[in-house]
């Protein structure tokens, strides 16, 4: 029977990896808030040195498989700053060490379908700061948000879209993103070719 923490987390992510997630929380004994929708960012990890305390924060939006990834991509950084202390770089080798081989248990069929299993083993290969910047994940994952819109790389080049309560229209492609121009305002801003907006 699932302690009131195991219940918390199985609201969020897949059922078989709840016992994982609950042991490492126990473990690292840090402090998990669960967060509304940030632009910024799907989570974060801080530490604070006067009371010694972890902080791990998960966006309350992310579908089942972002927000276990997002969960063991912050115990990541918190097991490679006990381990390593500040001169480990924040997304450096050694965290892409504690990140893969924390993920490898949640590696199978039971708790990723088939189409994210493949995809998620390709990203940890080398995975980057963000799932966000890994385009062919951020599209897989997407299929299982409850989100309507269409990536912004289906926008076709001089249209306007929405982001948001913000309307722009998209410029080129720089890499991985697109320039966009916000409207009125005519501000430059670079956008996620992953990006799910809304067409004007």
């Amino acid at each position: 029977m699932m302690n009131k923490y195991q219940l918390a987390l199985s609201k969020f992510m897949p059922e078989p990896a709840v016992n994982y997630c609950y042991e490492l929380w126990a473990k690292h004994n840090f402090k998990l808030s669960i967060k509304k929708k940030r632009q910024t960012k799907l989570g974060d990890y801080k530490y604070n040195p006067k009371t010694k305390s972890h902080y791990i924060t998960v966006n309350n939006d992310l579908n089942p498989y972002s927000f276990l990834i997002t969960y063991i991509h912050e115990v990541a950084h918190l097991v490679t700053f006990q381990d390593y202390g500040r001169r480990a770089a924040p997304h450096g080798k050694e965290w892409k060490s504690v990140f893969k081989n924390l993920m490898l248990p949640l590696l199978n069929n039971n708790i990723f379908p088939d189409d994210v299993l493949r995809t998620l083993a390709s990203y940890l290969k080398n995975p980057k700061a963000s799932s966000c910047n890994d385009h062919a994940l951020t599209k897989m994952l997407s299929k299982y948000d409850e989100k309507n819109g269409v990536f912004l790389e289906e926008i076709p080049t001089g249209k306007v879209f929405k982001l948001g309560n913000r309307t722009f229209k998209k410029e080129s492609l720089r890499r991985t993103r697109f320039v966009c121009e916000e409207i009125p305002t005519g501000r430059k801003y670079l956008i996620s070719k992953s990006a799910l907006v809304e067409a004007a």
